[in-house]
């Protein structure tokens, strides 16, 4: 059975040392530059399990600077066979209220300034061109453990959600907002991509929760989405969805995954020209 360690990409709430045995932070540099932040590993529930602060500790890099590359490649290269991340979005429907969280399942990718691949090129990168399959860019595998883990909770999660992916750092118009709305989608962030993108390149298991902090900027009797709007909603929100990623934490090890993460190898060694 293959040993199995989590990445969590987020983390508000986790960094509290009662929460982990084992606690210890770790220093990594990758061939595409350094991570956000060091690493903290430590365990869960007995299980492996490695943090990593996307935007810094203290979230000094906006969407763009974050190098998703190189916060990949060093969960990848700590032992990493999963990540479960969490993401602050808009919601785009009335259903989908304010403190809800998002299981995620699709995306619409709207970014322009990102290495969205591994595979460019890149000075000690591997070689070829990746098309690597994205009609299910996140773990089903893994989303059923976090679904799963949301049941054992009284607050509101929804098993499903497209979410369109901006450049940011700017917030949308009103007239963007709309149009998003238009193409279907449930909800609206800055980082989901390329992250997701780049898991799936390395044979990683990723799931990803959202949590609704605002209406974006197409409900007009909501206050438009601002710094002040998000920064009041997210603890709340990050003290819930802690609640459900530990919990998933303790599913995930509970499940034999040797046949997902060779079943993730061979779509990666199969998607290279």
């Amino acid at each position: 059975m293959s040993k199995i360690k989590i990445g969590i990409i987020g983390g508000t709430g986790l960094d509290n040392p009662e929460i982990f045995t084992n606690k210890s932070e770790v220093k990594v540099t990758t061939p595409y530059g350094d991570p956000s932040s060091s690493l903290i590993t430590g365990q869960l529930h007995g299980t492996d399990v490695v943090l990593l602060a996307r935007h810094g500790r203290k979230h000094e890099m906006n969407p763009t600077s974050i190098n998703y590359r190189a916060n990949i490649h060093a969960l990848k290269e700590i032992g990493c066979t999963h990540i479960l991340a969490t993401n602050a979005c808009g919601s785009l429907r009335e259903d989908y209220r304010i403190g809800d969280l998002i299981i995620l399942d699709q995306f619409i990718d709207k970014t322009f300034k990102r290495e969205c691949t591994f595979y460019s090129a890149h000075e000690g990168g591997p070689k070829g061109v990746m098309h690597i399959p994205m009609g299910h860019p996140f773990c089903e595998d893994t989303r059923k453990c976090m679904i799963e883990a949301s049941k054992k909770f009284d607050f509101p999660v929804h098993e499903k959600g497209s979410i369109v992916i901006i450049e940011g750092p700017r917030f949308s118009t009103v007239a963007e907002s709309k149009m998003f709305r238009l193409w279907g989608a449930d909800l609206i962030g800055m980082t989901t991509v390329p992250e997701v993108c780049l898991a799936k390149e390395a044979g990683l298991c990723y799931s990803s929760v959202a949590m609704v902090t605002d209406y974006d900027s197409w409900k007009e009797d909501e206050p438009h989405v601002s710094v002040e709007v998000v920064g009041k909603r997210l603890q709340d929100n990050a003290e819930k969805a802690t609640k459900l990623l530990i919990k998933a934490v303790e599913l995930i090890a509970q499940k034999e995954w040797d046949s997902v993460l060779k079943s993730n190898r061979d779509v990666v060694d199969g998607s290279v020209m």
